[in-house]
């Protein structure tokens, strides 16, 4: 069985990355996460929170490429 995963898609006509789109995507959501964060205060439990919000960054890029690559 042959597997299709993307190899690159197509946004208004210009070829995209798969890894970019997820980036961008990642970034989105460990941006709302950190609001929700300094929202509800939450983010004074950790000890330097620029670093959470580039490891959330990184995280939710891998989950979206992972989702992504399985469709």
């Amino acid at each position: 069985m042959i597997e299709l995963i993307p190899i690159e898609f197509n946004v208004a006509g210009i070829y995209m990355p798969p890894l970019l789109i997820a980036g961008v995507i990642g970034l989105f959501m460990a941006v709302l996460t950190a609001r929700y964060m300094n929202r509800t205060r939450l983010s004074r439990h950790f000890f330097y929170p620029p670093l959470v919000f580039v490891a959330l960054t990184v995280i939710y890029s891998f989950a979206v490429e992972t989702l992504i690559s399985a469709l």
